[in-house]
């Protein structure tokens, strides 16, 4: 059984998990900055508290970090914005035609071949389904090349858009859910996601174990990381 709740520390809003564990567990995640922290079933909202501020300089310094990060302000759908495919950066040039479609040229441009009648809205909906369907190839590829470096079967993988998470799994159903956003982002960072969320299927927590399953799967999981967090961010 799982307790969430909202509770607020000074000026800072946390993600509060009561759980069957036994120890204190805190995170700072991206691409935001939102703080969760995990916590025994019996500990009070009191302790929690205390927890946080005693953690504060350590969460500030991350929440800093993440916002200090180079942004894109919600896209519009335009000639001449800039959009990320790939970790590259393309330019988006708008071409009227009776049908949607998008193309890649010269490595430097999105092509987005629009009707004259389509809203903001509907460019951003086929935008953003051609995104999804980039990710799904690249899924089709790199899932069964994982499955068969780690020695694991995935039964279920979704994308989904994620505020606070570029991944997540449940381990019991092996079912792994991918950011939307990564196909954005370079492909050996997709890869580290993909692992990490396999290597849950091993090891729930965040440990020495976990670790050296990273270490032994993708040695420079760190750099990725690094690479992923660093990595410029779209306004949601």
């Amino acid at each position: 059984m799982v307790e969430k709740k909202l509770i607020k520390v000074k000026d800072l809003e946390v993600l509060v998990y009561k759980k069957n564990i036994k120890n204190f567990h805190l995170n700072v995640l991206p691409p935001e900055g939102t703080v969760r922290v995990s916590v025994p079933i019996s500990v009070s909202d009191e302790t929690v508290r205390l927890f946080i501020i005693k953690k504060l300089p350590w969460i500030k310094k991350h929440i800093k970090n993440f916002q200090s990060q180079s942004r894109q302000t919600k896209r519009r759908y335009v000639s001449g914005e800039s959009h990320y495919f790939k970790g590259q950066r393309y330019l988006l040039r708008i071409e009227e035609s009776k049908r949607p479609k998008i193309e890649i040229k010269n490595k430097k441009y999105i092509y987005f071949y629009v009707p004259k009648h389509y809203t903001q809205e509907q460019r951003e909906n086929y935008y953003q389904n051609w995104l999804r369907k980039e990710l799904k190839k690249e899924l089709e590829t790199l899932i069964p090349k994982w499955e068969k470096i780690i020695g694991i079967k995935v039964n279920e993988v979704k994308i989904k858009k994620m505020k606070t998470r570029w991944g997540t799994c449940n381990p019991e159903a092996k079912r792994i859910w991918i950011n939307l956003e990564l196909i954005k982002k370079p492909i050996e960072c997709l890869e580290y996601i993909i692992v990490h969320e396999m290597i849950h299927f091993f090891e729930k927590k965040h440990n020495k174990k976990f670790k050296a399953y990273m270490d032994k799967f993708l040695p420079k999981w760190e750099a990725y990381k690094r690479q992923l967090n660093e990595f410029i961010l779209e306004d949601l």
